[in-house]
């Protein structure tokens, strides 16, 4: 017979566990909590996948030689294993992800970004200077006049072209693009002894050569590692012939010889091999250029003019759409608010409808609303006519302030909104009993107590619209575009749309070391803007205390 025994106080109570809860609860916790048999299997599991992943992760930095960042998640792997394998720390182990994710998604590109704006990375300027030198060997490839004709088959493996050449005197030998031209000896020939097949390979037949006839020209193999021996190419897909760069690498001068001109090439300490007329072979390499782009960026013609007016339109979009969005919330807002107005629940959800639909859709839509052409705007409501809604400077900006009215206000509605019914109706009522009007109480009670608490809102806001890429690049693309720079920017590009025009090549190639440059530009002025407008909102805090 098992006999339980518990403590029980002077009236014969039984007391309860130290621990306060049922002595069930703690059995059930034990047995389900993250220190049970099955909580340890999850995180055993779990923790097996990240580790696997983390190994395959390693075993690639390895074989690419990336020492460092194979360091660095060596030392992630370890910080992870060690947080979730010790007993106790269970605020590190709720952190721990959303501070990895945090520094891999935000600080991380945050810190390349810095990073890449003092170097010349961009279109040509990619990768090292040893790329640099096989790319320009393996462009500037002419074909050998005296050159032997292979007969060429098409084969394919794992969606990867192959071809396999029979040399004059019957050697035969395989290569793609990717890799360099080898010996094959177990390949098939047919009647007149070309090579048509090897084992694992699928022979393309003339049907499907021509349907790959694109692919198949752009094939360049590769004699061997070396550019500087070329390469053979097709043009049939039946015959092929040896080329050879026409861009000679002497690596004891550092310098390229052109065999047709004799013109000759050195490096010009900017990434780049120049001749003495300063003329630039196409494919450079990546390097430190300082405060260069920050330089070239309020000095080069072609951007200085129109970054200072983009920067002055910038700061007018944001402030304006604040000031507008924020007038027109809180108009309806304290119109809404009433207690004796009916249907009110119905008129905030029509209110709130704009806030609901993506900004870029909206943007779209508009933009076709506000065609010159054929937009509803012109077309139907002003019975046809030809106004540049989006085509003229003046309008265009008009229509973007417009639009994003539109699109804004009703953030600003249920701000304002809930701001207001959070205010004391005492307050109000006071105001009211010593005489003053409905503006009197509005202007010296009620906005100054919204203020204090929307003020943050405000410059947020206001660093929302500084950045406010959507509305511009759906509805105008930054234009009507100047007409006194050869680069692609416009009336109503803000700093963000230019940094997009700049890094992915809109009219002057990708420059991702100036747009960089530029972001950490914008960052500057939006942290100072912050910064100020914070500092003043703290002594409005303390004015209204």
């Amino acid at each position: 017979m098992t006999q339980v025994f518990q403590s029980t106080n002077d009236a014969g109570h039984v007391a309860p566990p130290a621990s306060g809860r049922p002595p069930g609860r703690l059995a059930r916790a034990r047995d389900h909590g993250p220190d049970s048999i099955k909580g340890t299997l999850v995180k055993v599991v779990l923790l097996g996948l990240v580790d696997a992943f983390a190994v395959y992760v390693m075993m690639m930095l390895f074989l690419s030689e990336s020492w460092a960042i194979l360091a660095v998640a060596a030392l992630v792997t370890l910080a992870i294993n060690w947080i979730y394998l010790r007993k106790g720390g269970l605020p590190a182990k709720y952190l721990a992800p959303g501070v990895f994710f945090l520094i891999i998604f935000q600080v991380f590109v945050v810190l390349y970004s810095g990073y890449i704006a003092f170097t010349n990375y961009g279109d040509g300027h990619n990768s090292t200077k040893a790329d640099a030198i096989a790319a320009i060997q393996t462009m500037a490839q002419k074909r050998v006049p005296d050159s032997p004709t292979f007969k060429t088959a098409v084969l394919k493996q794992d969606d990867e072209l192959f071809l396999l050449f029979t040399a004059p005197d019957g050697a035969v030998s395989l290569g793609s693009s990717t890799e360099a031209l080898a010996a094959v000896t177990d390949a098939g020939t047919d009647s007149t002894g070309k090579a048509n097949s090897v084992p694992g390979y699928d022979t393309l037949n003339f049907a499907q050569v021509v349907a790959n006839q694109d692919a198949i020209l752009a094939i360049s193999v590769p004699v061997s590692d070396d550019p500087a021996e070329g390469s053979l190419r097709t043009a049939d897909g039946s015959t092929a012939y040896a080329f050879k760069p026409s861009m000679v690498y002497d690596a004891g001068t550092d310098t390229f010889t052109d065999v047709d001109t004799g013109a000759t090439y050195t490096d010009n300490g900017e990434g780049a091999f120049a001749n003495a007329n300063g003329e630039r072979l196409a494919t450079g390499w990546k390097i430190n250029v300082g405060f260069d782009n920050f330089v070239r960026a309020f000095t080069d013609p072609n951007l200085r003019a129109p970054l200072l007016s983009v920067v002055a339109w910038t700061f007018t979009f944001a402030i304006a759409s604040v000031i507008l969005t924020f007038s027109l919330g809180l108009f309806l807002a304290i119109t809404f608010n009433r207690d004796d107005l009916r249907g009110k629940k119905v008129y905030r959800v029509l209110m709130i409808l704009p806030y609901a639909f993506p900004a870029f859709l909206s943007g779209l839509v508009w933009s076709g609303i506000l065609n010159p052409q054929f937009g509803w705007l012109n077309q139907t409501l002003l019975g046809g006519a030809e106004i540049g809604w989006l085509t003229d400077p003046v309008l265009a900006k008009i229509s973007v302030l417009v639009v994003n009215l539109w699109l804004g206000f009703p953030y600003m509605f249920l701000v304002c909104t809930g701001a207001l019914q959070s205010l004391p109706t005492e307050l109000d009522e006071a105001a009211r009993v010593d005489g003053a009007g409905a503006w009197r109480v509005f202007r010296s009670i009620k906005l100054p107590l919204l203020l204090v608490s929307i003020a943050p809102l405000l410059i947020a806001s206001f660093a929302f619209n500084f950045n406010n890429f959507n509305v511009i690049y759906m509805l105008t693309g930054g234009g009507p575009r100047f007409e006194d720079t050869t680069r692609d920017i416009g009336s109503t590009d803000i700093l963000i749309t230019l940094v997009y025009k700049v890094a992915f090549g809109q009219g002057t190639g990708r420059d991702y070391g100036l747009a960089s440059a530029l972001a950490i530009v914008i960052f500057i002025i939006v942290a100072t803007v912050s910064a100020v407008s914070f500092k003043q909102t703290k002594a409005l805090e303390e004015v209204n205390r």
